[in-house]
């Protein structure tokens, strides 16, 4: 693209597509301001108008990034059209599949390196986030007698901290958990499971189908 092509607010757009397609191939940290104003052909000047900053460049694809994952689980959790069970299994497993996509993306969401910019702008219990989808939709099995009546919040933490280990471990390529992920994930899925359901449910060992994963008891 040419530089008379970047005109009417749309270079900022632009940057933020080259910087997210950059940390697909590469680490963030190798990401700057320079790489922009390359890829768009334009000074870095330009490029500083709308990132002051490489943090604000960070600050910036932290805030776009969240909504970008989840858009990709928050739907899927609030689908009432379907089985709760069910779009918790597929949820999480979608959850693994996005972290594996997008290991970079993801190390810069959650990772500790820019925790520092992130904590200042994201608050876990935003009801309109990706954590508080979890959070309802706990709150909706708490509610139908499906899932044990305890603190919704710290059940959602407990929930997003098991796909969060999965998650890590199988994108930093910790021994040979990638290739096998799939049944990791039911293994961990049936485990987190047994600890949020009331004792009117009784968690079958029937995988990888969700919907003859549980019964309940007569």
């Amino acid at each position: 693209m040419k530089k008379d092509e970047y005109h009417h607010g749309n270079l900022k757009e632009a940057s933020l597509k080259i910087a997210f397609d950059f940390i697909k191939e590469h680490d963030v940290d190798a990401l700057t301001l320079k790489v922009l104003s390359d890829a768009t052909q334009t000074s870095r000047s330009a490029i500083y108008r709308h990132f002051k900053s490489k943090d604000a460049l960070i600050e910036t694809m932290i805030v776009t990034g969240f909504e970008q994952f989840d858009a990709a689980l928050s739907p899927m959790l609030l689908d009432t059209a379907k089985p709760l069970i069910e779009r918790f299994y597929r949820s999480g497993k979608a959850y693994i599949d996005y972290a594996r996509t997008n290991p970079s993306l993801y190390r810069l969401l959650f990772g500790k390196k820019y925790a520092h910019i992130r904590e200042e702008i994201m608050t876990l219990g935003d009801d309109c986030s990706g954590f508080g989808a979890l959070k309802k939709a706990i709150e909706e099995g708490q509610q139908s007698g499906l899932l044990k009546k305890e603190e919704s919040f710290t059940q959602a933490v407990v929930v997003w901290s098991s796909l969060h280990g999965l998650a890590s471990i199988v994108i930093d390529g910790f021994m040979d958990v990638e290739s096998h992920y799939q049944t990791y994930y039911d293994a961990m899925f049936k485990s987190m499971l047994a600890g949020l359901v009331s004792k009117k449910i009784k968690v079958l060992s029937t995988l990888p189908f969700v919907e003859g994963l549980m019964e309940v008891k007569g």
